[in-house]
């Protein structure tokens, strides 16, 4: 394979450490625990090497200076092979084992269109497929396709592909041949998990989103694209009647967009179908987990009333530390383990691992560290639905420790954290909010009581905006940024 070589010319001798033992004190101590892994956004940027010309060091930076490179990276360019060696060399050597793994996409670079191919997107696809499995032989994995797993970018068919077949062959030592048929009809799967631990049957659902996700123009006039709503549909009502519990996973995230005020990844008409059958199925989905947007944030589902919470929604951050020049912060790279109750799969807690970057390049050394345990940090019992809105609403204060620790760990323990503050702070005064947007929301400039989505007496300094992206019955707790990123 070409590019392997290419990749292997620019790793250097790979220094790491281990992640941290199991902290002390008392950690959900939980008779029948299981764990599985969460990575994403991998982003191989295979030109990566350090120069002098700083313009140069990898293409992801579209020549934009590099800032610090390092053997692990630098901020304004995706990840170069020795950083997601470290990534899963940290998990491989973990003291926590996990009995599964979910991986949601993208693993090709940031890079203009012309400077990659399908051959490459696959060999790309193919080096971190075999890493993995190479890394963890015993691993049970499960991964979904990103954005930038098809040639060109966003523009996934509808129909077989060659991208799709040669994903199928790379993914076949972890799935089985029912799951490879729809994979290679349209990118999507289901895999029941078997577990040792339990009779209770968990089925992983990946969702090929990228279907949905805005810049495609493939599907844009289409009702169902690769038929996949209602084979989601015929899936869930399958799982129902075989009590089966359900996690879905997939890329492109439902909702909004954090860092871009009222703004949804997906079409509209997409989006309002696909919340829908997550509603109506909500006793069967014990958790949604996605990537895409390469921050850390937290969402719920409500039921049709919008008054109760039925559903755990979380977004991970990527591997990938890159940034446009247009932030002012980024995000060191992440990844995460989470804790669920093997009698029923209901999420109990949630680990999160990251590297400081530019600790890892001054001692070139990767030592990735427990970032936080999210029961811990902020104080709530477990994962669930209600936990967690009753989390969200704590983010209303954006001047509490809940809200300055929620903006820490959303940009992953970034070096020089500017803060929410201004607009975000306005646009996120209440972070939790509703995000129902039929038929109106209030955009508040400076409202001390932040965007509502009730039909109240809005203050007078609050504008009616009709938002792009309705009818999303979320409470969130992504925090928006000041400005629109890089196509993610």
């Amino acid at each position: 394979m070409e590019l392997l070589c290419v990749w292997l010319f620019f790793v250097t001798p790979l220094v790491i450490s281990a992640l941290p033992v199991e902290p002390k004190g008392d950690i959900r101590k939980q008779a029948a625990t299981g764990k599985f892994w969460h990575v994403t956004d991998l982003h191989l940027d295979f030109s990566y090497h350090i120069t002098g010309d700083h313009t140069k060091v990898c293409l992801s930076s579209k020549g934009a200076n590099a800032s610090n490179p390092g053997i692990f990276g630098d901020f304004l360019c995706d990840s170069p092979y020795q950083l997601i060696l470290s990534a899963i060399q940290n998990i491989k050597d973990s003291e926590q084992k996990a009995d599964f793994m979910i991986w949601t996409g993208d693993s090709p670079p940031h890079i203009p269109v012309n400077e990659l191919s399908t051959k490459m997107v696959i060999d790309i696809i193919g080096n971190m497929s075999t890493t993995i499995h190479s890394f963890l032989p015993d691993l049970q994995v499960f991964p979904a396709l990103g954005n930038h797993d098809y040639w060109p970018q966003d523009q996934f068919p509808v129909e077989a592909s060659e991208i799709y077949t040669a994903v199928a062959e790379y993914w076949k030592p972890w799935l089985n041949e029912e799951a490879l048929v729809t994979l290679r009809k349209g990118g999507y799967y289901s895999q029941i998990y078997k577990s040792s631990q339990t009779t209770q049957s968990l089925r992983i659902i990946s969702l090929n989103t990228n279907l949905y996700y805005s810049p495609n123009k493939v599907t844009v006039n289409m009702t169902d694209p690769a038929d996949q709503f209602e084979w989601l549909e015929e899936t869930l009502k399958a799982s129902r009647q075989n009590n089966e519990k359900v996690y879905v996973i997939a890329h492109v995230p439902v909702g909004f967009l954090p860092f871009a005020a009222f703004t949804a990844a997906m079409g509209v008409n997409f989006n309002e179908r696909l919340v829908k059958i997550f509603r109506n199925y909500s006793d069967v989905i014990s958790g949604q987990f996605y990537g895409h947007t390469h921050r850390d944030s937290i969402m719920v589902l409500l039921d049709e009333n919008n008054e109760k919470p039925v559903g755990s929604v979380f977004v991970a951050p990527a591997v990938t530390p890159i940034r446009s020049l247009s932030e002012s912060d980024g995000n060191n790279p992440g990844f995460r383990l989470y804790h669920y109750d093997t009698g029923c799969y209901n999420l109990l807690d949630l680990w999160h691992y990251y590297l400081n970057l530019t600790e890892a390049n001054l001692k070139k050394e990767a030592i990735w560290k427990l970032e936080y345990i999210m029961t811990e940090i902020y104080k709530i019992k477990d994962l669930q639905p209600e936990s967690l809105e009753e989390l969200i609403q704590r983010f209303r204060k954006p001047d509490s420790i809940d809200f300055q620790n929620y903006y820490k760990n959303y940009v992953v323990h970034f070096d020089s954290i500017k803060g929410c503050d201004g607009l975000c702070k306005a646009v996120q005064g209440n972070p939790g909010d509703l995000l129902d947007l039929d038929p109106w929301v209030i955009h508040c400039h400076g409202c001390a009581s932040g965007p509502y989505i009730r039909s109240e007496t809005y203050p007078a300094s609050c504008a009616y905006q009709r938002p792009h992206g309705s009818n999303m019955p979320f409470l969130s707790a992504a925090v928006i940024a000041h400005s629109y990123r890089r196509s993610a």
